[in-house]
């Protein structure tokens, strides 16, 4: 039987628009581009559910700005945890709100929808149930057809890799719910690991270094704020003051944190993803491990901007270490670059 809506959806009437859609459904942002445009939508994976009258209400950088600060009944939702979807109606409404908010404003004539094609990425560990999540949450947002290819070959692709090349490439993608490390070579993952003590975790272990430290109690955005604002491997020391909750008399206090403390905090997770690069190589055949020295390790993700972090890196594993220019965007960017390639984009899709 002919797919009708694939039938469709290659016809070019004036009144009918065919959008090709790329979708970077991360943990903590989400990020669409379509076709000739780019990306033209980056919020983060936040919504604000009101339990009174049974609707989401805030989505992305609203939501994520009153986290902490809203009633009982107003819960702050994160529909995307480690990579995969765990709230499928939390994200198909987060994603009809991103589309009203950046496809629908190309639209020449708002009453009728286009035809769209999506491209999305799931992490190596999605189970099929999960992969098949981000595809449901695509088509009931209205999408026609949904592809899924895996992360870490669209963030190489991003990185401006061949990933088609038989000279492999150690990509680190340093994110904030997974920590990917890849060997991508010949058009696939040769290897692979992933850790979830990313970004959100580390929030978690500067929340836990100032309670008992200082003895204050933080928000989650007070603890990502000093992970962005003092963490750094340049020796560069920096003093932010912070307000928080006594834990013993329960009454704003204020601290002085430093830079030292930051690190002091995160610098056993920042080991376990050293060992983990190492565990990496160490279990690769003697050929993959030459051409990763040869072509060195490349850092990408939203942890990539922490400054030192590749000197880190190079000083404990002695292989060269390069951050990618354009790390907050290699993802999307690289499903962008693949699907100017048709026949190398079905390659990758997952079926």
């Amino acid at each position: 039987m002919i797919n009708f809506t694939s039938w469709l959806s290659k016809i070019k009437l004036p009144f009918f628009s065919n959008f090709e859609v790329y979708f970077d459904l991360g943990t903590s942002v989400t990020k669409i581009a379509i076709k000739d445009k780019g990306i033209i939508l980056r919020e983060p994976t936040f919504l604000g559910f009101n339990s009174r009258i049974n609707q989401y209400l805030f989505f992305g950088n609203e939501a994520k700005s009153i986290i902490g600060k809203t009633p009982d009944f107003i819960k702050i939702v994160r529909p995307v945890i480690a990579g995969v979807i765990s709230d499928f109606d939390a994200e198909v409404s987060l994603i009809n709100k991103y589309l009203e908010r950046s496809i629908y404003l190309y639209l020449t004539n708002k009453m009728i929808k286009p035809v769209m094609v999506g491209v999305t990425i799931v992490p190596t560990i999605a189970t099929e149930i999960e992969q098949k999540a981000a595809q449901e949450v695509l088509y009931k947002a209205g999408l026609s057809q949904v592809f899924l290819i895996e992360k870490p070959l669209a963030t190489a692709a991003g990185c401006n890799l061949n990933i088609f090349s038989h000279q492999p490439t150690l990509v680190a993608d340093l994110g904030g719910g997974l920590i990917e490390l890849s060997i991508i070579g010949s058009g696939g993952i040769i290897s692979q690991k992933t850790l979830k003590n990313a970004g959100d975790n580390m929030n978690r272990l500067i929340y836990n270094y100032v309670y008992l430290k200082y003895g204050v109690i933080l928000g989650e955005a007070t603890c990502e704020g000093l992970k962005t604002d003092l963490l750094n491997f340049e020796n560069s020391e920096k003093t932010v003051t912070i307000r928080g909750k006594s834990l013993e008399t329960g009454l704003p206090k204020s601290v002085r944190v430093k830079s030292s403390d930051i690190k002091e905090a995160l610098l056993t997770n920042f080991n376990q993803i050293t060992d983990a690069i190492k565990e990496l190589i160490e279990s690769s055949p003697p050929e993959i491990v030459d051409e990763v020295m040869k072509r060195g390790i490349i850092l990408t993700g939203g942890l990539s901007r922490i400054g030192g972090l590749d000197k880190f890196f190079r000083d404990e594993i002695k292989i060269d270490v390069i951050t990618s220019k354009d790390y907050q965007y290699a993802t999307i960017n690289g499903l962008i670059k693949l699907a100017n390639h048709k026949e190398e984009l079905s390659k990758l899709i997952i079926r």
